[in-house]
């Protein structure tokens, strides 16, 4: 009798455990698919601000997701810090905080994922600016480091224009890099990255091909480009279309 007793207890206790193992389950299943709806809601309403331009709301917005595994946040949260960080109203030592912090956030978004493209593209973008904080030697000695990460996130997602276009700048800034920096550069390293204006030429063409018309900047970069090759004639051609921009930011107006 007792030992039937303690079957039927034992049986119970089974069968009790089951179910909690059972609703366990269902609770967890419940909570991913819960957890994974939360953050393409999160996307989505980052992606309409940042369309929208609330620089500000969007950096808040983000920032108490800043502790995520998601590489699609991360990444987000290091372009709005780094957007938040060229505002005119933001003060010189933010400007340096929120670099810094954009670089983090970017680490980690790649760290997460190692496959997303946007990741690459805005740890190289970062790692750029942080270069300004650190002097020459830094910004030429990461220099190589961030055209590869361009170089990544194109292979990726060769449809990305902007990437394709920041290439092209990279490209562009150190063809027309002056001579002490050059002679710096060559001090300090071995083999110091170099390029010409007609490697810049060709990104900024490949990028207007992936998209045309995507951006003021690369229709003045491809006149500034012809300028430099002494093609008048091409220069003229794209600094008109740059020039005839409609401005929809405070870049285009400057363009």
């Amino acid at each position: 009798q007792v030992l039937r007793k303690s079957l039927q207890r034992g049986v119970v206790l089974s069968t009790g455990t089951f179910l909690v193992y059972e609703a366990h389950k269902l609770i967890s299943g419940f909570a991913e698919v819960h957890a994974s709806f939360k953050v393409e809601e999160v996307i989505e309403q980052a992606d309409y601000l940042y369309g929208s331009g609330e620089t500000e709301k969007l950096y808040r917005q983000l920032l108490q997701h800043k502790n995520s595994d998601d590489a699609e946040l991360l990444w987000r949260l290091a372009r709005a810090s780094r957007d938040l960080a060229q505002l005119s109203s933001t003060s010189a030592e933010e400007k340096r905080q929120l670099a810094y912090e954009a670089l983090e956030y970017a680490k980690k978004a790649l760290e997460k994922n190692e496959s997303n493209f946007a990741a690459h593209k805005w740890y190289a973008i970062c790692l750029s600016d942080v270069g300004d904080f650190e002097g020459i030697k830094t910004k030429i000695g990461n220099a190589i480091v961030i055209k590869e990460h361009f170089q990544r996130a194109i292979e990726l997602n060769p449809k990305d224009a902007t990437t394709i276009h920041l290439i092209g700048i990279w490209c562009y800034s150190f063809a027309e890099m002056p001579w002490y920096q050059r002679k710096i550069a060559a001090t300090l390293f071995a083999t110091p990255p170099t390029s010409t204006f007609q490697e810049a030429l060709h990104y900024f063409h490949m990028a207007e091909e992936a998209d045309p018309n995507f951006y003021s900047k690369n229709l003045l970069f491809l006149g500034k480009t012809y300028l430099k090759l002494n093609n008048k004639k091409m220069a003229l051609l794209w600094l008109s279309k740059a020039k005839e921009y409609p401005a929809h930011t405070e870049e285009d107006k400057q363009v």
